[in-house]
């Protein structure tokens, strides 16, 4: 099953290049830290401005360092299916072990649409895929009833859920019948209060610089220890808040740039933090023994 912290990896750049090395180094770092489980290429690793040849060499790398020591989930979403059964291939042909695939942004499909939309995609591969539902970036969200007629088709293993609602796992878990379906958080900032309600782990933005404490948090809610999860949990809430204080990843580019993994560059429109946010970040890392 698919669990745990779930790094939504970073994309590092140097000079305007993907910086392999550093891609590397982080990758290696992640499985020494303890992280369960890697997202390369989503959000968070700027997939919108990645040209189809470094999106392919980011899972390429990825898969090299982190297949079988920790769960690998490529970012392979588009809004033209076309594209995103390409990258599909590309992600089983690596030995990724899912895909992740974000619901058909811009294009604002019906939910007959969207269902169609991924109905092609898993049919076409062969690789288990995980739904992303992030109407505020992709402005279409895909329904609980959706969810539940998309979880009937073998391959679609679970969702992560950047909606913010905690209602959506204890309604999507009354109408899903698949029993080892997965649901995940997209949001670190409510992912305990995820967990309580059904989820089984966290896609998280946050243990790109705090690895081990997103981990924690999350082993202790496994193991049903909410408390002791929560204490952990008031302890990273102002990081959490602080990497999407300015537009993401710039918060978790610079931050990792304080660890020395990588440059804090980031492509546009992403544009670097103010002062202000970078001294908030440096403060908050240092509270929690980080730098």
């Amino acid at each position: 099953m698919i669990h745990g912290s779930i790094v939504a990896l970073i994309t590092p750049f140097r000079d305007g290049k993907l910086d392999e090395d550093a891609l590397r180094k982080m990758v290696a770092w992640h499985v020494e830290q303890g992280t369960d489980g890697v997202v390369p290429v989503g959000t968070t690793g700027e997939c919108p401005t990645l040209t189809p040849e470094e999106h392919c060499r980011v899972i390429e790398i990825t898969a090299e360092i982190a297949k079988g020591k920790m769960t690998i989930i490529a970012g392979a979403g588009s809004n033209n299916p076309i594209e995103a059964i390409e990258y599909t291939k590309v992600a089983e042909k690596y030995g990724a072990d899912a895909t992740l695939h974000v619901a058909g942004y811009y294009n604002r499909p019906n939910q007959e649409g969207l269902y169609q939309h991924f109905k092609t995609v898993h049919d076409a591969t062969n690789i288990p895929i995980v739904l992303y539902n992030i109407p505020g970036r992709a402005v279409v969200n895909i329904l609980p009833e959706t969810v539940a007629r998309l979880a009937e088709l073998p391959r679609v293993v679970g969702i992560k859920d950047a909606t913010g609602n905690l209602e959506r796992p204890w309604i999507e878990r009354q109408l899903v019948k698949k029993p080892d379906f997965v649901w995940l958080s997209g949001e670190d900032s409510t992912a305990v209060s995820y967990n309580v309600a059904g989820g089984t782990g966290v896609i998280s933005v946050t243990a790109n610089i705090a690895p081990k404490l997103v981990a924690e948090v999350q082993a202790l809610t496994a193991a049903g220890d909410y408390a002791k999860a929560r204490v952990q949990q008031d302890k990273l809430m102002r990081l959490h808040k602080l990497m999407f204080k300015e537009p993401s990843p710039a918060g978790a580019k610079y931050a990792a740039s304080l660890l020395g993994l990588c440059t804090e560059e980031c492509r546009l429109p992403i544009m670097p933090l103010s002062a202000e946010t970078k001294a908030e970040i440096k403060a908050a890392m240092s509270e929690l023994g980080l730098i």
